[in-house]
């Protein structure tokens, strides 16, 4: 026997609409947290260097050569 819903019209899907407004300060945060992670990531060692000390660059090491930064 074959079984058949009744009352199974697919309804259009309503996609939300996010105003600019509310999207622009965390597009602006999230920016933000990109740079400061390229910034440990490509730049922290040496005479850049914001923290004092080999602890971030040893962190990030590997992450650093997968991206294509050179250190060392």
């Amino acid at each position: 026997m074959a079984q058949t819903a009744i009352g199974s019209i697919d309804q259009p899907t309503l996609v939300p609409v996010i105003p600019m407004r509310e999207l622009l300060p965390w597009a602006l945060f999230g920016g933000l947290l990109m740079l400061l992670a390229i910034y440990f990531v490509g730049a922290e060692q040496g005479a850049t260097s914001l923290l004092h000390g080999r602890t971030v660059h040893e962190f990030v090491h590997d992450g650093r050569h997968l991206l294509g930064f050179p250190c060392h």
